[in-house]
């Protein structure tokens, strides 16, 4: 790939990683209601579902999504369905701090990881997006798997980065909060963000 082409990519898929959406609002979710460890182990589950996602993408699943109304709606619903799930969860066991008087039970790093696998390879909207956006940057006269692999690496690595940036951000400032009631809001909290995700994918349209 070009390497003026390769920096027009970068600078692009750093503005696309940089913007909140479903993604970023799990991670910051785990981290408010479970930690950094867990928040991180969402981040490496994005990576790889991000990765999914555009390795899909160019090798046609979104020519598929485009044109089938009920494979993007199966899609859909069963990565807003998992996220639903997964921040009612997060909100039930913040209710064993008021029931108990203890801190609610963390959600562990390898349901985050597995659940932001999903939330990355289940966003409809991603694989249709990198159908449309990921081609423009390939050339006709180069090998097109080489250029493909440099598209999918550049892209994850270049999301985990910023992604990581808000797992730390937002697990800190979960950290500063070391009262149980504090605590017990801020579980919530994070379910509510988790929650919030999987509604936003739900609501996505066409």
């Amino acid at each position: 790939m070009d390497l003026n082409l390769w920096l027009m990519f970068s600078g692009a898929s750093l503005l696309m990683a940089i913007i909140p959406g479903p993604g970023v609002a799990s991670i910051v979710g785990f981290a408010f209601s479970s930690g950094r460890r867990t928040a991180l182990a969402s981040v490496a589950g994005m990576a790889v579902g991000n990765a999914l996602a555009i390795t899909l993408s160019l090798a046609g699943a979104g020519a598929i999504l485009a044109t089938s109304a009920i494979a993007f709606t199966i899609l859909k619903w069963a990565g807003a369905l998992y996220l639903i799930t997964i921040g009612l969860i997060a909100i039930v066991r913040s209710t064993d701090q008021t029931n108990s008087g203890t801190p609610g039970r963390a959600i562990s790093a390898r349901t985050a990881f597995l659940t932001n696998i999903a939330v990355g390879t289940l966003h409809p909207k991603t694989i249709l997006f990198f159908i449309a956006f990921a081609s423009q940057f390939i050339r006709a006269d180069e090998p097109y798997l080489l250029q493909a692999g440099i598209i999918v690496a550049t892209f994850t690595l270049i999301a985990a980065a910023t992604d990581t940036v808000y797992a730390l951000t937002a697990s800190r400032a979960s950290g500063l909060i070391e009262r149980p009631y504090f605590r017990k809001w801020a579980q919530r909290a994070g379910g509510g963000a988790v929650l919030s995700a999987g509604l936003a994918m739900a609501a996505l349209r066409r």
